[in-house]
């Protein structure tokens, strides 16, 4: 177009508006490129593709085959440079940048400063306003251009910038926590100077540790105490820790190890064989690890034989562990296979291998719902020694499976069944040869007032009672506990036949005397006259909820300041008013209080109360319309 710069404009316009530089353009690359044998044959095919495409989809590469395309560079004046291989010619866009800058610097200084003399001598204000503006326009885009160049720049940093902004927000973090724990130190030293450095990080989480160990060196040799690494919780730390991470650190603490908690990691196998170093280890967990193979077991079995501890919860393990068990882990005592399905009854056969699990105290089949009644049997054969035995959310378990299981294992003294609704009477019955001081039933309708007899007759130590939600429970069952000298915690919630004679020929008995805890939620045919006993007969009791106990009235709530041991009381969705509220701040002891769901509360109860009251802790007051 440069021939054509001062040539007839409507010459120029027919050039436009037919494509003809485009045209000529797209047909002398393609002759340069392809050098075909005829180039008038080729010429006039080409000619013939363009008409077909059209010329507003025309490109000046479009006569050149696809496996003959150059490829062209980001930055080049022309494309003909690329057809003859002049790239070593062209210039880089660093000197590209610094050429212009230097071209219009000069420029700028040769004619820009000679125009501002000019209009100074001259006095030519509106010459200088224009040179001005020049200038200004000139700075404004040299700016852009470097703004521009600073944004690539930084965008290729980014990842750079990000760890040095996150080493300074670790920086800032550690300066505040060594202030934190610098106080922390003096006052410990007051008060013990005995081991002072362990008492400072023993609260503190594994994540902290690390970061106290980078403030400077005295914090880093105190970090390295070997104290500190008797126990490592891993499962703080799952989502930011790597595995590399772990393995050095089981590798140079693996002499001073005596718990590891892995709880909800995802690791590697090999990260999990790193355990097996750990010659001293007494506990693992390893609930939830969805990694967690019975190979990770095999390695970690045969270099920690000394494990006491171990949580295999909710894992893919199968018979190959439970017959790992006994022959490595001979003084293991506390073992948690709650929601393992991956075992099946000949797994709990293998534990009576060898030497066997018979130190085994605490057992957890939690969901094994895959375990029959010959399952219980091996477990009765070869684990009698257990003392506290957890089976929850286990609809399978019958009356039957408890029999096979309790016919060896007599030392049963703490027993926990919820979520097991086919569990009856007969089961209290078949416990009868063991001492029980604790059971805990929940959501059972075949429980009735008869396992309460057995209770009175056979379990004379018991101490926690956790009836929960059983609704063939009637106040005949709570005249059966009365003689229950160390009964100190009571849960009866949801136990909606129960009532105040019941309630009150409890507390006639020697039962009342200890008793701390008490949990009548939603019994909800108990009156005033339930708490006017309790207040005479309870002088222990720290404990109470009444909740949903809507025959409570503003009588019975004077009653409960009476009882001069309440800590904590739940009224939620009584009849309680201000004036019970009112009544309530004169009690001496009591720190929590919770009234959710008690529409007879306004702010102005509140406002006596808070007046009034001045050793309150925790106040509820959740869903009062009024409030």
């Amino acid at each position: 177009m440069a021939s054509l710069r001062n040539a007839n404009p409507r010459l120029k316009n027919y050039f436009k508006e037919n494509y003809i530089p485009q045209v000529c353009e797209a047909l002398l690359c393609g002759i340069l490129v392809t050098c075909p044998e005829d180039p008038l044959s080729y010429l006039e095919g080409m000619i013939m593709v363009i008409i077909k495409s059209g010329l507003q989809n025309l490109l000046w590469d479009m006569c050149i085959a696809p496996s003959m395309k150059p490829n062209i560079r980001r930055l080049s004046e022309t494309y003909l440079e690329q057809l003859f291989e002049l790239d070593d010619q062209l210039m880089t866009p660093e000197l590209m940048i610094k050429a212009c800058s230097f071209y219009t610097g000069h420029l700028v200084k040769t004619h820009f400063c000679t125009w501002r003399d000019i209009a100074r001598t001259n006095e030519n204000v509106a010459l200088a306003e224009k040179m001005n503006r020049a200038v200004t326009c000139y700075n404004f885009r040299l700016q852009k251009s470097v703004f521009h160049h600073w944004h690539s720049y930084m965008e290729d940093q980014k990842e750079k910038l990000k760890n040095t902004l996150l080493r300074i927000q670790q920086i800032i973090y550690c300066h505040k926590l060594s202030i934190i724990l610098t106080k922390w130190r003096n006052r410990a030293r007051l008060k013990s100077k005995k081991k002072e450095d362990e008492l400072i990080f023993f609260y503190l989480s594994l994540k902290d540790v690390i970061i106290c160990g980078q403030v400077n060196h005295a914090w880093m040799l105190m970090t390295q105490l070997n104290s500190l690494w008797n126990a490592i919780d891993f499962s703080t730390v799952k989502n930011v820790i790597p595995d590399k991470y772990i393995l050095s650190t089981l590798q140079r603490w693996r002499l001073n190890v005596l718990r590891l908690n892995f709880h909800g990691c995802l690791l590697r196998p090999k990260t999990f064989r790193s355990v097996s170093h750990c010659r001293n280890l007494q506990e693992l967990n390893v609930s939830d690890c969805p990694t967690f193979t019975d190979e990770s077991m095999r390695h970690i079995s045969e270099g920690c034989p000394g494990v006491l501890y171990l949580n295999l919860s909710n894992t893919t393990i199968t018979n190959r562990t439970m017959r790992l068990l006994p022959r490595h882990f001979h003084n293991l005592q506390n073992l948690s296979l709650a929601y393992c399905r991956g075992f099946t009854d000949k797994g709990l056969q293998y534990l009576n291998l060898g030497n066997g699990c018979h130190k085994l105290i605490y057992l957890d089949l939690s969901g094994c719902t895959q375990i029959s009644v010959q399952g219980f049997r091996y477990i009765a054969n070869s684990c009698t020694g257990i003392t506290h035995l957890t089976i929850n959310d286990m609809p399978t378990l019958t009356d039957n499976c408890v029999k096979a299981l309790v016919e060896k294992c007599s030392r049963i003294t703490s027993l926990v069944f919820t979520g097991a609704p086919h569990i009856s009477d007969r089961t209290f019955k078949a416990l009868s040869t063991c001492k029980l001081r604790k059971i805990r039933f929940e959501g059972n309708k075949r429980v009735t007032d008869a396992s309460f007899k057995y209770i009175d007759k056979n379990y004379p130590n018991l101490s926690h009672i956790y009836m929960a939600d059983c609704k063939g429970i009637t106040d005949s069952s709570l005249r059966s506990l009365s003689p229950l000298r160390q009964l100190t915690v009571l849960n009866l919630a949801n136990c909606v036949r129960i009532g105040d004679m019941g309630l009150r020929q409890f507390l006639d008995g020697p039962a009342s005397i200890r008793i701390r805890e008490l949990n009548l939620s939603n019994c909800v045919r108990l009156s005033d006259v339930s708490v006017m006993k309790l207040s005479e007969r309870c002088p222990n009791l720290n404990y109470l909820s009444l909740r949903n106990c809507d025959h409570l009235t503003a009588q019975g709530i004077g009653y409960i300041v009476n009882i001069f041991s309440l800590v904590s009381i739940d009224l939620s969705g009584t009849d309680i008013s201000n004036e019970g509220l009112n009544v309530l701040s004169k009690h001496k002891k009591l720190k929590e209080l919770s009234v959710s769901e008690c529409y007879g509360i306004t702010d102005v109860g509140i406002q006596v109360r808070s007046l009034r009251s001045s050793v309150r802790e925790v106040l509820t007051l959740a869903l009062c319309s009024d409030y």
